[in-house]
């Protein structure tokens, strides 16, 4: 039986509904007739050249992205700007584009559902609840039994995926932590959230110096937790496995795959302060 971008569509709303959605945010269809076949989707954290490059290589009908390739206001769609050369390449190849974003993030299986589990939280609950029990953004729960704050980024170490950012830890080395307040993606909203506040970690990714800073002089002077600075991409990737096995499970038929591309916007690091003086 033929499966059609417009019964994969209605499968991914099922999965992950699009009220949940946060109102900035822009998930859904950017381009692809609802009417064409799909045998084979490609699940990635970003639409970029290099995983649109392994769609249309794999024979993907689909390219389903964690982020929107459409997210902020667009005026141009020109070949010489890189959101417009991408639609058009996706469009000759036949390779529709579909976006599942904060409403992937809420769901009971989200993003920080999966990063939760992955590093053995239990009794997990959402920093923000959502409609349903298990939904919303975040999550905070509790380890096992405590362990260092390096152990914990040593845990992180041994999930997510290499990139040349690293693991950033601000806090001693030696803290003790039982309660872990976490966001996959850019979370540094919450950093002032009650649920984050009382926990003895915070994970998150895109952590500014200011808030950074706000958050660690607040916690000497009235108490707080420790910060843990995760790459976006690799905290997210880690969602696809997932997403892929609630896909796959819901459409037979449909070869649905990860991405093996690496979207983490950095190459290579050095340390600073390498100078003599």
């Amino acid at each position: 039986m033929t499966i059609t971008l417009a019964q994969v569509r209605r499968v991914v709303e099922e999965l992950w509904p699009i009220a949940g959605a946060e109102p900035w945010d822009a998930p859904g269809l950017v381009t692809g007739d609802p009417a064409a076949p799909v045998e084979a989707i490609l699940l990635a954290v970003d639409v970029v050249s290099a995983t649109l490059d392994e769609a249309v290589e794999t024979g993907a009908d689909l390219l389903l992205a964690h982020h929107p390739l459409l997210l902020r206001g667009v005026t141009s769609v020109a070949g010489d700007r890189y959101k417009g050369a991408l639609i058009a390449r996706a469009i000759r190849a036949d390779c529709a584009v579909l976006g599942a974003h904060t409403n992937a993030d809420v769901v009971a299986e989200g993003t920080s559902s999966v990063l939760a589990a992955r590093i053995g939280l239990g009794e997990t609950r959402p920093i923000v609840p959502g409609d349903g029990e298990h939904t919303g953004l975040g999550r905070v729960g509790r380890l096992a039994e405590p362990i260092p704050l390096a152990a914990v980024a040593e845990r992180l170490a041994g999930v997510l995926p290499a990139t040349a950012g690293g693991i950033l830890v601000a806090g001693e080395a030696e803290r003790r932590v039982d309660r872990i307040a976490l966001c996959a993606g850019a979370g540094d909203s919450l950093l002032s959230h009650p649920e984050v506040v009382a926990s003895d970690v915070y994970i998150t990714s895109d952590l500014r110096h200011h808030p950074a800073s706000e958050a660690r002089e607040q916690a000497l002077l009235s108490g707080g937790p420790a910060l843990i600075d995760i790459s976006h991409w690799a905290a997210e990737s880690l969602w696809l496995t997932t997403a892929r096995d609630r896909l796959a499970e819901r459409l037979p038929g449909v070869a649905v795959t990860v991405s093996r591309r690496r979207t983490d916007p950095w190459d290579f690091r050095l340390d600073s302060g390498r100078a003599g003086g």
